[in-house]
Order: structure tokens, then sequence, then C-alpha cells
């Protein structure tokens, strides 16, 4: 078995050089990997785009057609934080289709886990609407494509970007079937994520969110994992484990103020894989959400990524 890596250089495409969520993030990761050597242990997953009913198992029709709209007249903003340009649209549906590829490629056995280095980001993307440098909600639709066209019943959702998956709850509240957890700081954007969001109708329950104070560090949400989710993903059992890899909580990074390393990152990563294999044969597909600092996101990605590896080939 090996490890996937899902990255395409039309990602560059979707671009706002002024804009924190540019393409010099990828960049800086994919010069990493090569440096590091790392490439030659992945197997390369083409990314595909996702088709409008794949998107729209997610995201109402007319938002598809409103971003659809504003890229052909050459891009503009979706909200003040949230950029498109002319080639936003089929970017981002080559980003949810990456995700979409990587998700096929685990479950078939091609691979046991995989990265998918795309964007732009989707954590934040309601089912109506764009938000927090966020167009269309990659995980999210991951899920539903994972139940939809493969028939999986239970899937889990860990994101530990820093700022809260609003997108991804809200598509799931009411779902008992997708369960979904998030670290996040708090107070910070986009204000919501309690504890007491915790789901509704058959779905209460299967909203966990964990919001934490500036200036918290790995210790913090090691005693999360070990108290409250790992024995609450293990209770659900989920056939197939999707991370919204989030690196925006490292000390270094502008846009949030928590006190994480890389090597948190590589313990999240450890903890998550243990999950993954005690319940689904180790499926795990991680998703690029949010990391603003060009040296700080590299690091943590490589760290997130050798756990996966090294993981895998110490089985």
């Amino acid at each position: 078995m090996a490890t996937g890596l899902i990255y395409h250089p039309d990602y560059l495409k979707h671009n706002l050089r002024v804009h924190p969520e540019n393409a010099k993030r990828l960049t800086c990761i994919m010069r990493a990997l090569e440096k590091e050597k790392i490439k030659e242990y992945l197997v390369n997953i083409p990314p595909r785009r996702a088709t409008l009913e794949e998107i729209e198992s997610v995201h109402q029709t007319d938002y598809i057609n409103e971003v659809d709209s504003l890229c052909r007249e050459g891009g503009g903003h979706l909200d003040a934080d949230t950029y498109t340009s002319a080639s936003s649209f089929q970017v981002a549906l080559l980003a949810a289709g990456g995700v979409l590829a990587a998700v096929q490629a685990v479950i078939e056995g091609r691979v046991e886990n995989a990265l998918a280095l795309v964007r732009p980001p989707g954590h934040h993307a309601e089912p109506g609407r764009g938000m927090g440098f966020c167009i269309f909600n990659n995980a999210a639709i991951a899920a539903r494509y994972a139940q939809q066209e493969h028939g999986l019943k239970r899937v889990l959702i860990i994101d530990w970007d820093i700022h809260h998956g609003n997108g991804t709850q809200n598509v799931f509240y009411d779902d008992p079937s997708v369960l979904y957890v998030s670290f996040h700081q708090s107070p910070h954007y986009p204000g919501t994520g309690s504890t007491e969001e915790k789901g509704e109708g058959q779905g209460k329950g299967y909203n966990m969110n964990f919001p934490l104070p500036p200036g918290s560090g790995g210790q913090d949400y090691l005693n999360i994992f070990h108290k409250t989710l790992i024995p609450k993903a293990l209770e659900f059992n989920p056939e197939i484990v999707l991370i919204s890899a989030g690196f925006d909580g490292h000390r270094e990074d502008p846009l949030a103020g928590m006190n994480l390393g890389e090597e948190d990152f590589a313990r999240f990563t450890d903890l998550t894989v243990d999950i993954a294999e005690k319940t689904c044969q180790g499926r795990i597909v991680s998703v690029l959400e949010g990391g603003y600092n060009l040296e700080a996101l590299p690091r943590c990605v490589l760290a997130h990524l050798r756990s996966l590896l090294l993981r895998r080939k110490e089985r």
C-alpha cells in the first residue's frame, strides 16, 4: 500500500498576490517536497474536475451558477474576504474533483491514504455562499461522494484548521452519518463553533466543537484527542476519515494566535492514523485548508506527510 498525492499546476491559477490565500502557498509546499525528496515515495493521483452534479450534492444550483457567471465576467469578490478570478470556477471544480480522485483511490485500495494539495480551500463554504477564502466545500463534497458513489455509510471529518469550519458543520448538522469534529481558536473568525452546537434532529451528538483560547498548545489538543475524540470516533466506527488539514494554528501564522509547532501536527496525524487503522483499514484523505506563513506552512505539511508515510511503513 502507498500514500497518494494530489496536485496540479492549475491550482495556481486562482490567485490574488496581495491576498494571504494566494498561489505561493502551494509553490512553497511543492518546493519543499522536491527539496526533501519525498515525492519519490508518493503515488501521484491525477485530479479531475468535479461534475456539477457532484458539487450540487452540497451546494445550491443558484450559488454554483453565481460563481460561474462571476468568473466568466473576469472575476470579483464573493464577500470581503473571498476573491475569484476568470479561472477560479474551473480551478475550484478541479480542487473538489482532486479530493474525489483521492477518495476513489483510497476506497479502491490503490493507496491507503492520500494528501490533497488543492486550493482554493473549502471548509467555510456554505451550501448557498462562499466565504472565508472558500468557494466550494471540498471535504463536504468528498464525504457525500464517498457515500453516494461508493456506498459508505459513516464518514468522520476531523478539522484542525484554526478557524471553525462553519460550512462543513452546516452541511451535516442534522446528519448522523457524518461525524464532524472541529478544533478551533475562539473567539475568532467566523464566530461559530461553540460547544453547544452539537447537531440537531437525528444528527444531534454528531457535531463536536472544541473551541480553544488563543495561546493553546499541542498538549491542549492532545488532551481532547485522548479524552473525547478518540473514544467517540471508535464508537462511531467510520469507513473513511477525512482531515480538513489547516496549518494556521502554527505559532508563526499571521492570521491566528495559537502555539502549535510542526511536531504537533505530526502527533495529531499519528492519532488520526490510529483511529483509521482501528476502524477503516487506515483509509484517510487529508485536504489542505489554511496556513499562511510561507516558511511554517511547508514544514507543517512535511511533518504531516511524513507521519502518513512513516506510520504506513511501520506496519
